[in-house]
């Protein structure tokens, strides 16, 4: 029997999924298959690391030991090939606040930063919040997988963008981009002067036939000019210990971005975040195989599931990440039909498209990495919803 079976009760936790549904969708009883995180208990050496630390008992000021950073490019090396120096690492306490904060180091007030919707929520909501210009260079979807529109992508560049940013593999639409495509869209960025800031978050969950390639790794001249974000949040599920890494080669770009955090009074990370971090990242990885496994199985189920009993509803190609980007255009309802439909009479919580910009409209997010038992529990409420 898989570990990944064992059903743990969230609530009472703080479960921002568990127990945050009526805040968000407005009713309480709902089935939750939104938010990105997962309901399995991290890798057993990591919890081990945690408890070793609280047993200790002192929980002074900390600082994050040379042992993290070799734990994270030993990390890169093995998963991805990419040889990363340990000096190239800063820290922030999550990807979201290090997009935020390279937004800041990067550009100015009225700056254009480019992005490609249906994409990531965040992307939007750090551009505004920082008073920039979001610019969207749609992706194009053929045949149920995402493309790039090199034409817009480069007609956009052409427009004076300062900031690039990259969901590298795709959330939501779960696409790991092939060599040929980044190294177009890091040619592109060196000839129209743009920096790349580079979402990798999702980069170790990726299924078999796949591959991750950090854009960052592919020359030389462009890791130069990309800003990397990784974090064992999602590969983990350690997203409550808020812990991330921010590489840069560059050492302009690298004073720069330290320059942000030390305005801003970051100086450190969470002393459980490193602990978990390093412990994740140095003895993961036999429980990371194993959820790959399993994920994929789950994924065959829901593929199965909409063939046999909604055949209207049709799954975006899933190359990485757990989340599925289900395509429910061919039920010609209102987005906010579909939303009270899942609510209501479902009593399922996706994410609606249409957080996820232009593009979104029509689909719904769906999280599967929970227990083989759940993700049939809500498929199930889906076609009590939809079918």
């Amino acid at each position: 029997m898989s570990i990944f079976n064992e059903k743990i009760d969230r609530l009472k936790t703080s479960s921002v999924k568990w127990e945050l549904t009526k805040d968000i969708f407005g009713e309480a009883d709902l089935w939750p298959m939104w938010v990105a995180d997962m309901d399995f208990k991290p890798p057993q050496a990591v919890i081990d690391a945690i408890k070793s630390r609280v047993d200790h008992g002192i929980f002074g000021y900390t600082f994050v030991p040379p042992s993290t950073a070799g734990a994270i490019t030993d990390w890169l090396q093995k998963r991805h090939q990419w040889e990363v120096s340990p000096t190239w690492l800063l820290y922030c306490s999550g990807v979201v606040q290090a997009i935020s904060a390279a937004i800041q180091s990067f550009t100015a007030e009225g700056d254009r930063i480019l992005l490609q919707a249906p994409v990531y929520t965040p992307f939007f909501d750090m551009i505004k919040k920082n008073n920039r210009i979001v610019v969207n260079s749609p992706l194009t979807l053929v045949n149920e997988r995402y493309e790039i529109d090199f034409a817009s992508f480069e007609q956009e560049l052409q427009q004076g963008c300062k900031l690039f940013l990259l969901c590298s593999p795709h959330n939501p639409g779960g696409r790991v981009w092939g060599r040929d495509e980044l190294l177009k869209i890091g040619e592109l960025c060196l000839k129209y002067n743009c920096l790349i800031l580079s979402d990798e978050i999702h980069s170790d969950i990726i299924f078999r036939e796949f591959k991750h390639i950090p854009i960052a790794s592919l020359s030389s001249k462009l890791s130069e000019r990309v800003i990397t974000l990784v974090a064992p949040s999602k590969t983990f599920n350690l997203a409550g210990l808020q812990a991330s890494a921010v590489i840069i080669k560059n050492e302009d770009l690298r004073n720069q971005f330290q320059g942000t955090l030390t305005r801003q009074g970051i100086f450190s990370l969470n002393t459980f975040g490193i602990i978990g971090m390093e412990a994740a990242y140095r003895e993961g990885e036999p429980w990371l195989e194993q959820l790959i496994d399993y994920l994929q199985g789950n994924k065959d189920n829901v593929l199965d599931y909409l063939h046999d009993h909604l055949p209207e509803i049709t799954c975006v190609q899933s190359e990485g990440t757990y989340l599925l980007w289900l395509d429910c255009r061919k039920l010609n309802v209102s987005d906010a039909e579909l939303h009270q439909l899942l609510i209501e009479k479902g009593k399922l919580a996706l994410e609606p498209g249409t957080k996820y910009g232009p593009g979104g409209e029509g689909f719904v997010r769906m999280n599967i990495a929970c227990p083989r038992e759940d993700v049939m529990e809500g498929l199930d409420r889906l076609k009590k919803a939809l079918g």
